[in-house]
């Protein structure tokens, strides 16, 4: 089907017009109306993108699904996807129909709250097929906005706070990407007016400018290349988010509605790790290099000190949303360490996370319908009221914790072993996360599920109903299905990551001895 991947990305847009335009007033059937046109809408999405997914070459390492025509400026709209997007592509469009259904509760500005959603999932899906450059910045500021309003307006009691401080911290690191695409653009043309002929432009662009926007095959050499990749870095780095600037993430997560909680969990943190992917490996080989051991040790302090943090809070959304970023920083270590095993690690990592901490945040927005309180200390001893949720909620809690026979298991252990292969003492310090995820995911479902049903306002609680149990269900077959047959992740990404690597090391191979004369002068 011509132009599969701008149907897929646009139609939830499609759909939230629909709503805008068509759908008056707040009362019931209004309410009504407005989730069953998201939900058709979200779920005609998914299985358009399964046909992406049944159409796509597994053998073949470059782009596919490729659109291409004129956009603004010179600049072009281009999009496609490889081994390494086409899963992300999934997991959103994936996610997206739970999310809605997990919704079904709200009544407050249930237009509003449905376009939101369905604006944000046709930016997140843009971000993952954009090859170009501005396309990709257009879609990934894009996808703060939705964000800001759905935690601004449908959040908890410090909504506002929580909703500036998320988008403050992610548009003030985007703007270092911003201004480092810019500089990677416009080098060569203001060198070279009237001046250069083809050869020094070919010069120039081998040494600092690409002159493009186009993000298939940009090698970006020369002594720039470590300020472009931190310009780059920041913005990822606040995205994902890295120690230690996710302070905004606890905030959002707590302040943020059910649903929100699940799409930035699931989704919205993994662009930070696909721009890592797309953008700070392939374009600043040497620059990823050298900073090497500056991630591998943030990404250790991350896991250690993020889970230590989430052993004493008293809000089970912050056990998780710390859980979070401490899961991220085995992904961010896996990326930067350059092999097979880190690569394959950090994509199915972000990939499993995606469904676990989604269905995590799940777990909290089913007790919370009913109490309205995500204070621990509000519960226990709910599995003798509620044994269905109980054995979802231990499940998704050794999921993960990295219990063999889930996706949480395959992820990290294959992102240690990448981690191994490269420095063995971060390794060693990152495998202490694995311990400590144990330890706060069991204390949490300790102190909510078991003991003695005391707390009167629990003795009348009842069990999850069966759309909870409806949404619950295709999360644990895919945790199940990944965890058992990792392949499926595996065979899609291979080739593709498989080119990536020989890139690498091919730039690396060419140009790190001159890196290295450099560092001898310098000394």
């Amino acid at each position: 089907m011509d132009n599969l991947l701008s149907i897929v990305t646009f139609m939830p847009t499609l759909a939230a017009l629909i709503l805008a335009v068509f759908l008056r007033g707040n009362d019931e059937a209004s309410q009504r109306n407005a989730k069953w046109v998201a939900l058709i809408a979200t779920t005609v999405t998914f299985l358009l993108s399964l046909f992406i997914l049944a159409g796509f070459d597994t053998s073949e390492t470059g782009f596919q699904f490729v659109e291409e025509r004129d956009w603004v400026f010179g600049m072009k709209y281009r999009m496609g996807v490889d081994g390494i997007s086409v899963l992300f592509v999934i997991l959103n469009t994936a996610l997206m129909p739970l999310v809605i259904l997990s919704c079904w509760n709200v009544k407050d500005r249930t237009k509003e709250y449905m376009i939101a959603f369905l604006v944000l999932e046709s930016l997140m899906t843009g971000v993952f097929c954009a090859l170009d450059m501005v396309l990709f910045y257009v879609f990934y500021e894009g996808s703060l906005i939705p964000m800001f309003l759905i935690i601004g307006i449908w959040g908890g009691d410090r909504r506002v706070y929580a909703a500036f401080k998320f988008f403050l911290y992610t548009f003030f690191g985007s703007v270092f990407m911003l201004v480092g695409m810019v500089a990677m653009y416009i080098e060569v043309g203001t060198t070279c007016i009237g001046a250069c002929g083809p050869e020094t432009v070919g010069l120039l662009q081998h040494e600092f400018a690409t002159g493009t926007f186009d993000i298939l095959g940009v090698h970006v050499i020369g002594g720039m290349q470590t300020l472009l990749w931190l310009a780059f870095f920041i913005s990822f780095a606040v995205k994902m988010p890295m120690w230690p600037v996710h302070t905004w993430l606890p905030d959002a997560h707590v302040q943020a509605p059910t649903g929100g909680s699940i799409v930035l969990a699931a989704v919205l943190l993994k662009l930070g790790g696909y721009g890592f992917l797309r953008f700070s490996l392939p374009m600043f080989p040497v620059g990823t290099k050298l900073m090497e051991p500056l991630v591998f040790w943030i990404s250790a302090i991350a896991i250690v000190y993020t889970s230590l943090v989430a052993l004493v809070q008293k809000d089970m959304k912050k056990v998780i949303a710390y859980s979070s970023v401490a899961h991220m920083g085995y992904a961010t270590m896996g990326i930067f360490a350059a092999n097979k095993q880190g690569v394959d690690g950090a994509i199915f990592q972000m990939l499993s996370h995606g469904f676990i901490s989604g269905a995590l945040f799940l777990c909290v927005g089913v007790v919370y319908d009913r109490m309205h309180t995500r204070e621990i200390s509000a519960y226990g001893g709910l599995i003798n009221r509620m044994p269905a949720f109980a054995l979802v909620f231990m499940f998704f809690t050794m999921a993960n914790a990295g219990l063999p026979g889930t996706s949480g298991f395959v992820g990290e252990f294959l992102t240690l072993m990448g981690i191994f292969l490269d420095n063995t003492w971060v390794a060693f310090v990152a495998s202490t996360g694995l311990i400590l995820s144990a330890a706060y995911g069991l204390w949490l479902y300790r102190r909510v599920m078991l003991g003695d049903l005391i707390k009167e306002s629990l003795k009348t609680i009842g069990d999850m109903n069966l759309r909870e149990k409806a949404v619950f269900a295709p999360l644990v077959a895919i945790t199940l299905v990944l965890g058992v047959y990792p392949a499926l992740v595996t065979d899609v990404i291979g080739a593709s990551v498989d080119a990536l690597l020989a890139d690498n090391d091919a730039a690396l191979a060419e140009f790190m001895p001159e890196l290295a004369l450099a560092e001898t002068d310098s000394h």
